[in-house]
């Protein structure tokens, strides 16, 4: 699903070494996508309160 111009995707700088990653969009509450499927489904999301919890370790197994 694209989103068009209301969603400006950026990319980790992490990626330029090809390694799969994901996009995120700011555009009132933000949105995060896979990067090798642009056209695919989006997470709709708080981002802050996303990388607060990435950073807390909330997603390491």
């Amino acid at each position: 699903m694209n989103h068009g111009p209301a969603f400006r995707w950026r990319k980790s700088s992490f990626s330029s070494s090809g390694a799969e990653c994901v996009e995120v969009a700011s555009a009132g509450r933000g949105a995060v996508r896979d990067s090798k499927n642009p056209d695919g489904p989006t997470i709709r999301t708080d981002l802050h309160a996303l990388v607060c919890a990435a950073k807390a370790g909330r997603f390491d197994h």
